[in-house]
């Protein structure tokens, strides 16, 4: 039995450092406009250091990068 907790244990670690190997890292000066003209607020230019789309666009490209189409 712990032969599978073993497994799991290593395929639940290989999966989380595959998905921070391909996370977003942002650098640099983040902007205050976004591609689509809405204003990015000062809360997200803070956390978010390079940041250069507002939260909706952000969820477009995330969703396009996941394989969803819009309809």
């Amino acid at each position: 039995m712990s032969k599978a907790f073993d497994f799991a244990s290593d395929l639940e670690e290989s999966i989380r450092a595959a998905a921070i190997a391909q996370r977003t890292v942002y650098t640099g000066i983040s902007a205050k406009e976004c591609e689509c003209g809405e204003e990015i607020p000062e809360g997200r230019r803070l956390a978010i250091p390079g940041v250069k789309l507002c939260v909706g666009c952000a969820d477009r490209v995330a969703l396009v990068k996941g394989g969803v189409r819009r309809g």
